[in-house]
């Protein structure tokens, strides 16, 4: 008699954590994970830190190792998945083969958006979400040499400081008027402003790109109004995008991701869902959220394993993200989204390390936490337990 067959489309940090939570679950039939990838599943917020740095190799980034997926007898395979045939329980794989399945989770991820300009495609222009991506960069990235970095959002941030500490000269350009502007507080914004600049790089906001030049490689990037910046290599970091058109095209519901419910499962019950590629109603905040996050990607593998598993599990635990960026750590719990009032605790203005945190209606909601680690968990509890707290207490809290 066949073993029944879970097989994992996606091989990042929401794949690599279901495949190993089946077994841990009690799933005691074969389990396929299926990657483009042909490294063992690799961290990615290290992308654009430490790796980028040259501070780790990719080895050193691995989820968990070889002898890990041998010892779970989980298979891993390396193919890229066309199509899903739901009637007939398979996949259609890149080499036209096909690959049974009896329970299937979905774990695709997300990729970089585009930024539709003349002279994306020259050499040395980059997006960064693999390590493939990295080593590009890398490969450019000498002692004075001219970075420019589109986009200010987290990873626009990091990249920049990595680069900088690799002793290049950085412009970064951002179109909104701050950067982070749709994430933090301007506060939080103006902070990260004055610590890059502080590091030497030439921060431009309300700096729209309209274009980049070069023979077979970039040259300038040009922005409106005609200027024009020298550039040896440019990174494009405006946000990503979920990779949903295999959900989409096997007829599973998808509305700025596949939609799950708290179990993980998708529109059809027999398939489950994790990570960037999901969103899913969150209660506390009364409304549906993709969640671009390693700790969220965890915790629904986990659950859409216990659900595979035929057990009832559901999605609690609250969103949180960092950021590392020198020698800042930002812990952010929680979602700052309708914030109408924050406080303060520390100068952002001067010190190396505050907290902003975040109210709505006079609740706390969120906390960014500025190398403030005791302040970071101090948070994530009080949101966790949801218990009013004096507003009035939190500015000396930590002083």
């Amino acid at each position: 008699m066949t073993e029944p067959r879970a097989v994992i489309v996606g091989a990042s940090h929401a794949g690599a954590q279901l495949a190993a939570s089946l077994r841990k679950e009690g799933w005691a039939g074969e389990v396929v994970l299926v990657g483009d990838e042909s490294a063992l599943p690799y961290q990615r917020p290290p992308l654009s830190k430490a790796y980028l740095a040259g501070q780790h190799t990719l080895d050193e980034l691995a989820i968990r190792n070889a002898q890990f997926y041998a010892k779970q007898r989980i298979e891993l395979l390396d193919a890229r998945v066309e199509s899903i045939d739901r009637d007939r329980s398979e996949l259609v794989l890149g080499t036209g083969e096909s690959l049974r399945f009896d329970s299937l989770a979905l774990c695709t991820g997300s990729r970089p958006r585009r930024l539709p300009i003349p002279g994306a495609e020259l050499q040395h222009v980059s997006y960064l979400r693999t390590a493939a991506d990295v080593e590009g960069i890398r490969a450019v990235a000498g002692p004075g040499r001219q970075a420019v970095i589109i986009g200010g959002g987290y990873v626009g941030l990091e990249c920049a400081a990595s680069l900088r500490n690799l002793g290049l000269e950085v412009t970064l350009l951002e179109a909104a008027e701050r950067v982070l502007e749709r994430v933090t507080a301007p506060e939080v914004s103006a902070f990260f402003t004055r610590i890059h600049r502080d590091e030497g790089i030439d921060i431009r906001t309300g700096a729209l790109v309209v274009g980049l030049i070069g023979d077979t490689r970039v040259r300038e990037v040009v922005l409106t109004g005609g200027e024009s910046i020298p550039a040896d290599l440019v990174v494009i970091g405006i946000g990503i995008e979920p990779n949903t058109e295999l959900a989409a095209a096997a007829g599973l519901k998808v509305d700025d991701g596949v939609l799950i419910d708290p179990r993980g499962r998708t529109s059809d019950p027999a398939i489950v869902a994790a990570g960037d590629c999901t969103r899913q109603y969150i209660p506390r905040y009364g409304r549906k959220i993709r969640l671009e996050s390693v700790p969220s990607a965890t915790e629904q593998a986990k659950i859409a394993a216990a659900t595979l598993c035929g057990k009832t599990k559901e999605i609690s635990a609250l969103p949180w993200f960092w950021s590392d960026q020198y020698d800042l750590k930002l812990q952010i719990a929680g979602l700052n989204a309708g914030y109408d009032d924050i406080i303060l605790n520390g100068d952002p203005t001067r010190d190396r390390d505050f907290v902003c945190y975040y109210f709505r209606d006079n609740e706390m909601i969120a906390a960014d936490c500025i190398n403030r680690p005791r302040d970071f968990i101090f948070s994530k509890q009080t949101l966790a337990r949801g218990t009013p707290i004096d507003q009035a207490e939190l500015a000396g809290l930590s002083n």
